[in-house]
Parts: C-alpha cells; structure tokens; sequence
C-alpha cells in the first residue's frame, strides 16, 4: 500500500500561487484565467507564467489547457488528469482504471507547485472544474478537496441570471472553509448588472471586484479561423487593460504582504504574547512556531530560511492540548457553528432552552451508558467542568452528612484522589490535586484532601506489568506480569485476586486512619479514570480505580453517624459521591466512548469537555445523577446550585458538541478503527463479550514493544490513541529534561513532515486523532524509532 501522502498549504517565496474558482459553471473561468496569464506577462515580463487545471473532462481537443496554449503560448499550461467522457468528475471516474483519492490529487498538485517553485519566479494559477461544490473524482466537494492547499482565490462571479445569488453562496461557501479570497472577477452585463450589485457586496468585506466585458459572441456561421481571431483580439485588449495590470501587481503585493506579516509573527508575538505553561526567560522568537493554517492532523507552518520562504505541514502531536479528534478545520463542525451562529448567536440560557443545548444533553445521557445520570449542566471548559462537579459532590454529602455544621466550626471538608492528578487551573479545581509543580506557586492554593498512590500499568522489555509505587511492596504486593493488556483490563477476572484484596485492604485502613483517628471530613471522591494526563501519561491499574470506588461506596458507616446507608439503587449514591474527570480520557480517546466501560463501574458525576466539541470551541458538560440534583432542591434560592458562565450552553458550542459527538458514535459503530484494532485481538488471552471494553491502540503492539526494548526507555504506555515513553532519568518529574531531545529530533522535517509535540518532563507523549489514517500512525512509529536510534 502507498504511503498517504501529506499535503502542505502552497506557500512559496518564488512562487505566486492563487486558485481559480467559478461561483458556477459556465461562468467563463477559462477566459479569465487566459486574460490574467495574457495581464501577468504584461506586468512581470522577466517572470514565469502557469497555468493548472488538476481535473478536466471531455474531448483532450476542447480541453483547457489547450485553451490557453493557443491564446497565452508563453504561459506553461497542464492539465494532471483528463477524462474523455464530457460528465461530472465523479461520473466519469467511474469507468477509470484506478481510482483517484482526493490525497492523490492533492500530491500530484504540491509535485507540480515544487516543480515550478524549483525554477523561476513567477505566478501559478490553478483552476478548478464547474462551480466550488462540483464534485471531484472520488465524489467530494471540490471545496474540500483543495482546502488544505489554502491558495488564495479569485473567483468568478456569475453574470447571468440568479447570479448574484451563486455569487455570493460561493463566497461563503469558501470564507467558511477557511479561504482567502483576493480578487472577485465577473463579466459585465447590461441586462442584470451583477457586476454593480457584487461589487458594493465585495466592497463592504474589503475584496476588490474586476468587471471586464465579456467575450465577442460566436459567428453566426461555422468559422472557426474567424472565431479565433477575434478571441486573440479580446485577449490583447482585455490583457492590457490598466485594471486588469492593476489586479495582478495588487496579487503580486498581497502575497509579498503575505510572507512579511508571517515572517514578522514570532518576533511580534515574543514581544507582546504571554504564553500558557512557557517559561519565558530564554525564549527566543525562533523558537515560536508560526501556524498559518490546519487541517486534518496537521498545522501548515512557515519556515523562514535564508533561501527559501514556505509552509510545511506539520503534525500536531499533542492533539492541541488533547481537544482534537475530528480533524483541525472539521468542514462538519464549520458547518454545526456556523449553523447555530446565524440561528440563535448566543442567547441567554438560565430558565430557557434551546435544541442545541436540549439534543446534546439527550445524546449524551443515552450513550454514556450510566443508568445514574439524569442531568446535565453546561460551563465553559474542563476545569470550570470540574468545579461544577465538585460543589454538587460536596453539597450532596454536606447535606446527607450534616457537615455543614463542621464547616460552621472551621473544620475543613476535603476530597479523596490520585498522586499525580490534576483537574484543572481554576483554584477550585487546583485544590482538587495535591501539591505539585503546576500550583506551588499559586497563592491561593490549598490543597484539600488525600492523595492515593497507586500501581500504575506499563510495559518494560516487551512485557505487560502492574507495578506498584516504589517502597509500598508490602501494601500492594510485588510486579504483577500479563500476557497481555487486555488481561490487565480484565477487571472481572482480577476481582478475586490476592491484588484485589491486597488493594482493598490498604484502601480501608488508609480510609480508618484519615477519617476515624486524624478526624478528616471528606466530600466526594474525584478520579482520572484509566489514565491521569497532566500527571504523565499515567495509566493506573484499572482494577485499582475500579475497588477504590466499590470499597469507597460500601464504607457508608466511615462518613456517616449512623450505619445504616441510604436504599441503594443503580443511581443512589453511598459512601461517597464518585466524580470522573473524563475531560481527557473521554469520548473514545483511550477508545470507548466512556472509560467507565474499561472499570466496570460508573461515576455519580461525570465532567466532559475537549473532544466533546472536536476541539473547535471550548465547552464542558457536568453530567450528574438524580440522586446529587435532589440535593439542591429546597425552599431558599441559597439551596440551588448557584454557578453559572455567561455563556453557559452557547448554542454555538452545543451544535459543535452534538456533531462532534454523533461523528464519534458513528465512528465507533463504523467499524473505521478496525485496522487499528486487528493486531490487538491476536494478544487476547481471554473472550470479552464487552465490545465497548475491548483494549486496543492504535499505535501497533509490535512497535510499542520495540520501543520498550530500548535501553534508554523506561517504560511504554499505550491505549486507544495515546502514546507515552517514559524515558530514563535519575530526577524524573515534570521538571526534567531527559524527554527533550526525542521531541527536538522529532521537530525537524523528515518524510514529508515535522512533529510538533509537547513532554511532560521525562515523559514524551504522542497523540493521534480518532480520524488519523493508520499509514500516518505507522510513519509516526517509524520517525519515533529512528530519533530513538539516533
């Protein structure tokens, strides 16, 4: 099988590129395109012209190109692929040999773009077939199909009637998809007079419009040599015309003022950016990469050598802080946005509803397959996600506790957690987690409750292992070996295991001593489920999350006064409310579309966010059970749950979220992450009847034990669509160093890309997205073990 090919936007120094579409066909793209080569040999006579049709069908003596060869001899004219029945692209692939993939086509226009950059300065104008949504050969819009080239456009507009109409739709149809649109050219009509109408429209949004008149009409007899020689004097005429010189110097400016403004981006942004999670001191403006578009898994980013000025595409290996999964530029999730933009903006959200908000909270409650949840409520993002749950957590039990009399008395409520947790950068959501690197500088913070450590899964030297915290042998027992991942996940089995018991004892005293003889008061128990992000790519034996919660749900008599819990059912909660921060580990990205399916057990509160919107707009749903929102009822409005967001369920937000999650769902149920899975299944050493709890990666277990054998790795973790190495390093933690050359040798271009990545001390992460192709997956495997070897 081929490799995909992976396309960059067409950025050169020496190459002005621009795409030629037609708001619709028959709109006379051709002619335009031959008078704009005619007007760029007038205006840059030393330079080079092109000419592009990447589709064309019917006769080869009628095609374009050939136009363009007899009215522009010196400009080079190709069509890449040729089709002799006068149909539709997509009807006349058909009958072809092979089939053409939307990829292909895009590599046969960047091998072109590479070949005319290699030689002359000069201007490429590649022009498409029919109007921007005719299909292309494998039956895609031609919008999407060359999105990810992001050439700058000159459209033409449409002179007849209605065409004010496909005019204007075919300029939103392309803004929405990210395009930058140059120049609107249309041919002049006396009848309609589109041209004035479109070019007050154009004028409003800063586009300038070129109005030519249009082309001498046919012969009334069949005289070709006549036909001919009028056209060369239209060109002639129309070429020289001072607008029309004017139009290609201003394209010629634009794109000067193009590489300028992104060559002067990272100094600007050196100066005047304040970034996230950076130290700063020492930061140098080449060390800020400059994103001028994305698409699919990849940003295109500007590389301002000496010699050479261009975009290369880049991969985004931390999935932009693990909120993509759909693809960067998601024309479904433009769509969704845009939708609820024009419909509703932003409307006000407390005592009203809207369906965006509605269908979400419906769609989530049935696929999170928890029999507990019943309500949803909204916030901003992740770590506001959290909050929200931890106050519903902590009044439900302060009201069945009685601990609001404790808090009257100074005595401080807490939660119990993980070592290495981390939920957020709010101040309530940083209390959550205990002392670390991310708040010891934070003044306000104060932790609040116990951290548990934990045996954590990896895999060393090609085998599977549950290994326990260093120095707590004796309370969790010694390295436990598996056959296999999947036999690690096989919660049910490993229940009755002297693990288990082990697990559940250390547990219970731990629990007696903090509550019964330090006299602590907790509220809620809040997990990472599966795997604790922030923290290291941690993966946590799953059968230790899964008795935490069950051992936490039967010590009601450790909480309460009185031993006897509440009537239990499958939404009740008892001991302690459970909240799960899924806000990473969610929506299928360790593969289930909830990674309670891996532990068996299901939270009383769960938060939501990152892919929940295919990271296109921030948004976080709290999801909680009857039982927690029964809570807040009560006579004073001081009962309620009393936290909101101005944009609290943004309709915007929610459409994005609810095509972002069907898209997820469909997937799943697709059978697309098949391929991914196959090599998983033959590790298997037990039957899962659970398909939404089968383990799998898309990063292949052959690699993943590859990685592990080398000496200068510690241990590999893998599941679903991330990939962690932990490398060796005598002080690992957040603070070290030992991850950085691996991501360094990664940055730099090699097999068509470079990988951005982000470490977490010694601990070196790679993210794929729920739409990547497993060859993408498969060369990421391949860079990864040749930066390792070298």
């Amino acid at each position: 099988m081929p490799a995909t090919a992976i396309t960059g936007a067409v950025l050169r120094r020496s190459l002005r590129a621009y795409q030629v579409y037609g708001a619709n066909t028959g709109v006379g793209k051709t002619v335009m395109s031959t008078i704009l080569c005619g007007a760029l040999h007038r205006a840059f006579p030393q330079e080079r012209v092109w000419y592009l049709k990447p589709v064309s069908t019917g006769p080869q003596d009628e095609a374009d190109d050939g136009h363009l060869s007899r009215f522009s001899p010196q400009t080079k004219s190709k069509t890449l692929v040729q089709y002799g029945e006068p149909v539709s692209p997509h009807i006349a692939a058909r009958t072809a040999s092979t089939k053409l993939t939307d990829a292909a086509l895009r590599e046969q226009i960047q091998r072109y773009v590479n070949d005319c950059a290699g030689q002359e300065q000069g201007t490429l104008l590649v022009e498409t077939a029919g109007g921007v949504h005719s299909p292309t050969p494998s039956g895609s819009s031609q919008a999407d199909l060359y999105r990810p080239l992001r050439l700058p456009v000159l459209l033409v507009g449409d002179h007849r009637l209605g065409g004010i109409s496909a005019s204007i739709s075919a300029f939103e149809s392309l803004h929405i998809r990210g395009y930058d649109m140059s120049t609107v050219v249309v041919f002049e009509d006396a009848q309609y007079e589109n041209h004035l109408y479109l070019r007050d429209y154009f004028a409003k949004r800063d586009i300038p419009l070129l109005s030519l008149p249009p082309p001498p009409p046919l012969p009334p007899s069949n005289n070709l040599a006549g036909d001919r020689e009028r056209m060369a004097e239209y060109y002639e005429e129309m070429a020289s015309r001072p607008a029309v010189l004017d139009t290609v110097k201003a394209l010629a400016t634009s794109h000067t003022a193009r590489l300028a403004r992104l060559d002067s981006m990272a100094p600007q942004a050196h100066k005047h950016i304040w970034y996230p999670f950076t130290q700063h001191s020492g930061m140098t403006p080449a060390s800020i990469m400059t994103i001028d578009s994305a698409h699919g898994d990849f940003f295109q980013t500007f590389s301002s050598g000496q010699t050479e000025k261009k975009l290369e595409p880049t991969l985004d290996g931390s999935a932009s802080w693990w909120s993509q999964g759909l693809g960067h530029a998601n024309p479904q999730l433009a769509l969704a946005a845009a939708h609820a933009a024009g419909r509703y903006g932003h409307v006000m959200f407390a005592g009203a509803i809207h369906e965006p908000a509605l269908s979400l909270a419906e769609l989530l409650l049935k696929n999170l397959g928890n029999p507990r949840m019943q309500r949803v409520f909204y916030s901003d993002n992740g770590s506001t996600g959290i909050e929200v749950g931890v106050k519903m957590a902590l009044t439900a039990a302060a009201k069945r506790y009685g601990y609001d009399d404790d808090k009257r008395q100074g005595k401080k409520m807490g939660v119990l957690g993980l070592k290495g947790s981390y939920h957020g950068d709010t101040v309530g959501a940083m209390d959550c987690s205990e002392p670390s690197t991310y708040n010891e500088r934070v003044h306000w913070y104060e932790g609040r409750g116990h951290w548990f450590d934990f045996p954590q899964v990896k895999m060393k030297e090609g085998t599977w292992i549950v290994e326990p915290p260093e120095g707590m042998e004796s309370e969790f027992g010694p390295t436990q070996e598996f056959a296999s991942l999947n036999d690690v996940f096989n919660v049910e089995a490993r229940d009755g295991s002297a693990a288990a018991e082990q697990y559940r004892k250390h547990i219970l005293e731990t629990l007696d001593r903090l509550v019964r003889v330090e006299g602590k008061t907790f509220g809620a128990l809040i997990l990472e489920p599966i795997m604790l992000g922030a923290g290291g790519m941690l993966l946590v034996d799953p059968l230790f999350q899964r008795t935490l919660v069950e051992t936490i749900r039967s010590s009601h008599a450790l909480f309460s006064s009185s031993s006897t819990p509440p009537t239990t059912d499958d939404t009740t909660w008892t001991g302690l409310p459970v909240v799960f921060d899924e806000v990473f580990t969610g929506m299928t990205r360790l593969g289930p579309f909830s990674p309670s399916a891996l532990l068996g057990v299901q939270p009383d509160i769960s938060v939501h966010a990152k892919l929940l919107t295919g990271g296109l707009v921030p948004l976080a749903a709290t999801v909680a059970s009857e039982a927690i929102y029964n809570a807040f009822l009560g006579s004073e409005k001081s009962d309620a749950l009393l936290h909101g967001h101005s944009y609290t369920a943004h309709a915007v937000g929610c459409k994005v979220a609810e095509t972002s999650v069907k898209e997820l769902l469909r997937l799943e149920a697709s059978g697309a992450w098949d391929a991914f899975k196959e090599p998983w299944k033959g590790l298997k050493e037990h039957k899962n009847e659970n398909e939404k709890g089968e383990v799998w990666s898309m990063w292949s277990p052959t690699f993943v034990s590859t990685v592990s054998h080398r000496v200068e790795v510690e241990s590999v973790v893998a599941l679903g669509s991330v990939l962690a190495i932990k490398l060796r390093d005598e002080n690992p933690g957040y603070a070290s160093n030992a991850a950085v050359g691996l991501q360094s040798a990664l940055s730099r271009l090699s097999d068509g890309f470079g990988i951005h990545s982000r470490v977490l001390g010694n601990v070196f992460y790679v993210m794929a997205g729920q739409t990547t192709e497993v060859d993408v997956v498969r060369r990421i495997e391949e860079r990864v073990l040749g930066a390792l070897a070298g």
